[in-house]
């Protein structure tokens, strides 16, 4: 495959190896409940720098990836910022912000994605997805980078959105460009593999592979009381209740389910029966359509932003709806969802939303580098969780009118039809607010409003990043990063796996294990004892690595050691010393 040239490839190309590991700083006061790392995050940071900080603990981890970066149009003011050695994109840096006369911003643009693409494979599980929004500027470019990154077998296609519920007549050309692109990438897709389900066979049901299947409702009580009963376990008896939405079939239809094996039952009653979904029942028609046949816009997202926040302070967020849209492709309720061009902070109310319609218990992970990450980006998370008082204006749209000269000339069938719309709804409203714009009568009737919203619930944590782990001055006294913060970097370096700090044993200097490999690391955050002999690896520590598992081979980081790796051969000890200066250079994994 061909792949896309651009100005400063070569420069990029191994760039996210070079970006150094800098650890996840946790600011308790700024999030919600006790620190965890393990789940819902919010990182402020350049999005380069913490993906990288990611790594170590969420390689290969990711189940759903959406990302909404700059569309490039010119009038976005992004800039390029990426500390690449290289006298060309050095001078780039002096050129920013990027405008509509710059003539190599679509170089700049495939510079600055290239390597955050090329980290968020790396974060990405295998039967994971990664959908992109962009328009027609950068899409083409876009296409050929997640082809050659991810290999064309793993580019999915692309959703059509339908942006915009009225059509843009300020183009001069004629055509109103209503729609926005969403590619969807895989990472290593598989035969049975579509979007929305994974078919596998575990139990080796006889009607062959299935998928597990939500069997919740979205009707009230109030609109279908026949789907609103207590599912209960034949067998063990168990009463997993009624779902506040209801049940997505009726009593008749659940028990012929039921004598037909076709339910899930969890083992506890707090979990959520689900259905089995087989592949041999789909037929041709269940492929999820291209085009995004939705009812939701861009001023969706912009409404139900400044409902929440009360203001208009960021331009054109997506709609949380869009973005629920796109998690309930994959089919783990239990998915981890990064988006690392968080913006506004949509996604997490997007997975917030998910888990409560179907009562899974996705994470998220935002990465916002903006200066707006903690009073917009982690705020917005803090409503939806806690809940906020709603105090403005609600506005309702009650005609729109494309403005001819033959309309203009009937000026009294306009106006009277204005009058009419006051006169039947304008006890509805506060005001009947008309504007033209962009060559349209626009009425709307507006009304004040001040309500409360219920909260959605969670907890996140909320982190910044902190200095670079650079080994040379961890032996100078420069920076001296904790045993967990400098074992999982290391781990991941390594094994290019994901480290689990439930595993880590720091009195024993034990890091973790791979298949046929343990890991240890001689260290503490102390400068005097890591230049004293209780630093170094010695032929009795070796012994004891060893001793832990004497069948398969143990590494070993220390700063200094006692004993050759020739000596370690001649007494089959399978000890293998990797010098700290060294080792986060000894894995090439271009």
């Amino acid at each position: 495959m061909t792949g896309l040239n651009f100005k400063g490839k070569e420069f990029v190309y191994n760039h996210h190896l070079a970006v150094p590991f800098r650890p996840l700083l946790p600011d308790e006061a700024k999030g919600i409940g006790s620190v965890a790392l393990d789940g819902n995050l919010v990182v402020h940071g350049d999005n380069l720098h913490a993906l990288k900080a990611l790594l170590p603990l969420y390689a290969g981890k990711v189940d759903c990836i959406f990302i909404d970066p700059p569309y490039n149009t010119g009038n976005e003011g992004w800039a390029y910022n990426d500390n690449v050695n290289a006298p060309m994109i050095r001078e780039w840096l002096e050129s920013n912000p990027i405008g509509i006369e710059d003539g190599l911003r679509h170089d700049k643009w495939c510079a600055m994605m290239w390597p955050r693409l090329r980290m968020l494979r790396e974060l990405l599980e295998d039967d994971g997805l990664l959908f992109i929004s962009i328009d027609d500027i950068e899409n083409a470019r876009l296409v050929q980078l997640v082809s050659e990154i991810f290999g064309p077998e793993n580019f999915v296609g692309q959703f059509i959105w339908k942006s915009r519920q009225n059509k843009d007549n300020r183009n001069k050309s004629g055509l109103s460009n209503d729609h926005e692109f969403i590619l969807i990438v895989g990472k290593s897709i598989q035969g049975d593999q579509r979007l929305g389900a994974s078919f596998d066979n575990p139990d080796e049901d006889d009607r062959g592979p299935w998928s597990s299947g939500n069997m919740v409702g979205m009707a009230s009580k109030e609109a279908r009381p026949n789907l609103h009963f207590d599912l209960i376990d034949p067998e063990t008896g168990i009463n997993y209740g009624c779902p506040g939405r209801g049940w997505r079939y009726g009593p008749d239809r659940m028990q012929r389910m039921i004598v037909e094996n076709r339910i899930i039952w969890p083992p506890e009653p707090t979990g959520r029966p689900r259905e089995k979904v087989f592949l041999s029942d789909l037929g041709e028609h269940t492929n999820t359509s291209s085009v995004i046949d939705m009812p939701i816009f861009t001023r969706d997202g912009t409404a139900g932003f400044e409902r929440i926040m009360g203001n208009r302070d960021f331009d054109f967020p997506k709609p949380p709806d869009l973005i629920e849209f796109l998690i309930a492709q994959h089919p783990n309720e239990d998915a981890l969802v990064l988006d690392s061009f968080a913006g506004s902070g949509t996604t997490a109310q997007a997975v917030l939303q998910a888990n409560k319609r179907d009562g899974g218990n996705r994470r998220f992970i935002l990465v916002e580098m903006e200066d707006y990450a903690d009073r917009l980006t982690a705020e917005r998370v803090r409503r939806v969780m806690n809940g906020y008082a709603f105090t403005g204006t609600q506005r309702t749209e009650l005609l729109r009118e494309k403005l001819t000269w033959t309309k203009l000339r009937n000026a009294d069938q306009l106006t009277d039809a204005v009058e009419g719309i006051e006169n039947l709804h304008g006890h509805e409203y506060d005001a009947i607010k008309k504007t033209v714009k962009d060559g349209e009568l626009i009425v709307t009737g507006e009304k004040a409003v001040e309500e409360r919203a219920e909260g959605l619930g969670g907890s996140f944590t909320y982190c910044t990043l902190g200095d670079p782990v650079e080994l040379d001055k961890v032996l100078s006294g420069e920076t001296l990063p904790s045993f967990a913060g400098l074992g999982s970097v290391l781990f991941h370096m390594a094994t290019a796996r994901a480290f689990d700090p439930s595993a880590m044993r720091e009195d024993e200097f034990y890091l973790g294990a791979t298949e046929g490999q343990h890991f240890w690391l001689i260290y503490k955050p102390e400068l005097d004892w890591l230049k004293s002999p209780d630093a170094a690896l010695t032929l009795k520590r070796a012994r004891d690595f060893a001793a832990s598992d004497p069948e398969v081979k143990h590494m070993v980081f220390a700063p200094a050691r006692y004993v050759s790796q020739k000596m370690l051969a001649e007494q089959n000890i399978p000890v293998e010393f990797v010098p700290l200066p060294f080792a986060l250079y000894r894995i090439d994994r271009s």
